[in-house]
């Protein structure tokens, strides 16, 4: 067991696993969930997402250029 924890190998792959789900798939889902709760979101709700958002903002960044994501309005007018 001890030779699993000293390879540089499994902590190479622990950082890229690591590095990856902050990098692409944190950020996405919170771009899928912006996209659907923007409208509907309660105030601690919106909190949370705020606070994602500063957290991820770098991987947002990378995203922004790519995904467009335009709010829903209310249809009215």
């Amino acid at each position: 067991m001890e030779s699993i924890l000293n390879n540089s190998f499994a902590t190479l792959i622990s950082y890229v696993g690591i590095i990856s789900i902050y990098l692409f798939v944190i950020p996405l889902i919170l771009f899928y969930w912006m996209n659907n709760r923007w409208n509907d979101m309660g105030k601690f709700e919106r909190l949370i997402v705020y606070g994602l958002v500063f957290l991820f903002f770098q991987c947002l960044i990378i995203f922004s250029s790519y995904l467009y994501l335009r709010l829903r309005g209310n249809s009215k007018g």
